[in-house]
């Protein structure tokens, strides 16, 4: 048994025997996330009576981290006075992230106890596109002005510090609050209390507009190290700031949906549980592929239907269609894979088009080469000499093999071209991806085994 097994066992035990005191015991030591994991597994009946026995800090810490259905669960047994409670304690981004996911009429009672200041607030942020950095950053961050003193600047984040984000970087912004520089507490730390902010602050600041795509900042911190990211208007004012919990949401999203897409899921934006979502969810995500992925396998029907005669002159030539089918296919997963991996780390672009198709053709040759060579040794020792199987002839084997090398070179060089196509024109290139190019590579596999089989074998 896994030590989270056991934890959460030992809480569901307290529970049933009204343990309250061994409840706030061993929930007093435990990470919110933590306690966001048992409360995920809990029973509806139990959910409220163990959110009420946590402390205060980490029950709001916990609601936040909990999926939304949970949420939902807690909101419509909470009293007013325990939502306003928890609604003190969030963070404005975190009250924004929960107002998105609720449904209209559980909105309109979390809003009813929101301060009107903290309501205009969220509904700015709410303002912003779905994918921008101004959806997902907070407006509580340490701004210092430059005049002021080390001595000063220490005072201030005392005063103000306590309910931001972050307090380790601080922003500098002139009167206008335009971002003019940043430095850390570490800056101030081994500053002398007299200098001014202006005089260590660092000037060469990397910021983001309001309306850049949030991936791109969720990338700039693997790219920099960041703890926060500063976002700024189009007049170069500090609006905000993205922190590194909120780039690691980003990125978790954004790998999940192009699971999704490579996987032939239609992504419904909601990252609930696998054991929370309902059975009629992943029909509606999974049908709409499968009904395009199964017409488009017509046309792998209609080629067969076209060699109909050919094959039944060599029907041996039928029982190597899966295996050329589905090594092409392989071979086009793992081209467009590495490829939309190094498009969605802005390691290519449009530009590197041929250079990605010349090192697709090259490892498609050498890839298609030593196939070819095992399959053929595998068809005259495997199938003629220890099955015995008369069919199976030399030129039968090098008709396959032959195939195996222009199926892997034309499945390498489509599904290296087609993720950068479409991130050329805009589509994701994550939809380009195992299913579109299987299919594709299905169809062009079988024309090339049988012009190929007709051509040698003489059909």
């Amino acid at each position: 048994m896994t030590e989270e097994m056991e934890i959460f066992e030992r809480i569901e035990t307290a529970l049933l025997r009204r343990n309250f005191q061994a409840l706030k015991a061993m929930t007093a030591e435990m990470n919110p996330a933590d306690i966001a994991a048992v409360m995920t597994d809990l029973r509806p009946e139990q959910l409220l009576l163990f959110f009420r026995l946590l402390p205060k800090d980490s029950a709001a810490e916990a609601f936040v981290e909990v999926d939304g259905d949970v949420q939902v669960e807690l909101i419509k047994g909470f009293t007013d006075a325990e939502l306003k409670s928890v609604m003190d304690e969030l963070f404005v981004d975190d009250a924004v992230d929960l107002i998105e996911e609720m449904p209209a009429n559980v909105v309109r009672r979390i809003l009813r106890y929101t301060p009107a200041d903290i309501r205009r607030t969220i509904n700015e942020l709410l303002a912003y596109p779905e994918d921008s950095a101004g959806s997902v950053m907070t407006v509580e961050y340490v701004d210092l002005k430059p005049e002021m003193t080390v001595r000063q600047a220490f005072a201030h984040i005392r005063k103000t510090g306590v309910d931001k984000e972050t307090i380790y970087t601080c922003y500098v912004v002139d009167k206008n609050r335009k971002l003019i520089g940043l430095l850390s507490v570490k800056d101030l730390l081994f500053a002398d209390h007299e200098d001014t902010v202006a005089d260590i602050m660092e000037t060469n600041v990397i910021s983001v507009d309001t309306l850049e795509d949030k991936e791109v900042v969720a990338q700039a911190f693997s790219k920099y190290n960041f703890i926060a990211l500063p976002v700024v208007d189009k007049e170069q004012r500090l609006v905000g700031i993205v922190t590194f919990d909120d780039a690691m949401d980003v990125i978790e999203e954004e790998v999940t949906e192009d699971i999704e897409k490579m996987a032939a899921i239609v992504s419904s934006g909601d990252n609930a549980p696998y054991l929370r979502t309902g059975v009629f969810t992943f029909f509606k995500q999974r049908i709409v592929w499968l009904m395009l992925l199964m017409v488009s396998s017509t046309f792998t029907s209609l080629i067969i239907n076209g060699f109909e005669n050919s094959l039944s002159t060599c029907l041996v030539l039928t029982a190597f269609i899966p295996m050329l089918m589905g090594t092409g296919g392989n071979a086009g997963s793992q081209a467009s894979v590495t490829v939309i991996r190094s498009l969605s780390l802005g390691e290519l672009r449009f530009n590197d088009a041929f250079r990605v198709i010349w090192k697709e053709i090259r490892i498609s040759v050498l890839c298609g080469l030593a196939l070819s060579l095992v399959n053929f040794g595998k068809m005259l020792l495997v199938d003629q000499l220890l099955f015995k199987n008369p069919d199976v002839t030399w030129t039968v084997a090098l008709v396959v093999s032959l195939s195996i090398i222009l199926t892997v070179l034309v499945a390498k060089f489509v599904g290296g071209l087609l993720p950068i196509l479409a991130d050329r024109v805009g589509i994701d290139p994550a939809v380009m991806a195992s299913p579109l190019i299987t299919t594709t590579v299905d169809v062009l596999s079988l024309l090339i085994y049988l012009s190929i089989a007709t051509a040698v074998l003489g059909l």
